[in-house]
């Protein structure tokens, strides 16, 4: 039974940068081919984000033939990072709970992005996924891994539950900031022709030819509410998904993906709803 059409598709090569558009892409099983395999790190090792640093979401990090990155942002010349050789060495990074191997890029990194942000920063390569990062056993099964997104390999949204979002904005004491787009949410996928909150009874889709597992619902943080092409904050959409979706402890927008198989996604691609 067909539920709905994959309407876009975004690839964050950079964790916590501005990502990019893509007709169509390879799904891996710790993701989408290039997505988050890079991430910058300070200088205990520990995982840098838009949470302290809400300037990140103004950097731009385009993936090329290969896995390298070229990066811009405002004032900043753009720079070409290649991938880094494994034989170099790696370094021990954390990114929340996990601590994970990885390979640090070379010194212009480094102080391409220190200087933007104006603290001490690394830029580090995921090398191999497949055998670095586990997925929260809770919610995974032996062997699945996970690249340097927060903690699943892929994160949907549906278009008709942001309008539903946007309608309840609208209502709230904030709705000046509202309508609120979808990148705010910094999605892998976005599907269209569902009805508003469809996917919170969703446990296994099908995109296209790609079969997947719906992990857990995915809790929000004050990244959501930063413009991403101003980087400025204000109170939305926590504080309408305080009163409206919130779950436990969590404040809860889109689902998290596990693939179950490997295979190339497109635009345009049917929904299946599976279970």
């Amino acid at each position: 039974m067909v539920n709905g059409v994959l309407d876009s598709i975004h690839v964050h090569p950079l964790k916590a940068a501005r990502g990019h558009a893509a007709r169509e892409a390879v799904v891996e099983l710790w993701g989408l081919r290039g997505d988050r395999r890079w991430m910058l790190v300070d200088e205990a090792g520990k995982v840098v984000t838009q949470r302290p640093h809400p300037r990140m979401a103004l950097a731009a990090a385009e993936l090329l033939p290969g896995g390298g990155i070229r990066l811009s942002a405002p004032g900043r010349e753009q720079l070409t990072v290649p991938v880094p050789e494994p034989a170099a060495g790696t370094s021990l990074v954390e990114i929340w709970r996990d601590k994970v191997e990885a390979v640090p890029a070379d010194a212009a990194a480094h102080a391409w992005f220190s200087e933007y942000l104006d603290t001490d920063v690394h830029l580090v390569h995921l090398d191999d996924p497949a055998r670095r990062r586990p997925i929260d056993p809770e919610y995974a099964r032996p062997g699945e891994t996970v690249s340097f997104a927060d903690g699943y390999p892929l994160l949907l949204t549906t278009l008709s539950s942001l309008d539903a979002l946007n309608s309840l904005i609208a209502q709230g004491d904030h709705a000046d900031e509202g309508p609120l787009p979808m990148n705010r949410f910094r999605p892998n996928v976005v599907v269209r022709g569902t009805a508003p909150w469809a996917e919170d009874d969703w446990s296994r889709i099908a995109i296209g030819e790609v079969a997947f597992r719906v992990a857990k619902m995915c809790g929000r943080c004050v990244v959501t509410t930063t413009d991403q092409t101003t980087a400025e904050r204000g109170k939305e959409p926590l504080r309408t998904l305080a009163r409206h979706r919130r779950f436990g402890d969590e404040l809860v927008f889109g689902q998290n993906l596990v693939p179950e198989s490997g295979g190339t996604i497109r635009v345009g691609d049917t929904v299946e709803i599976l279970e």
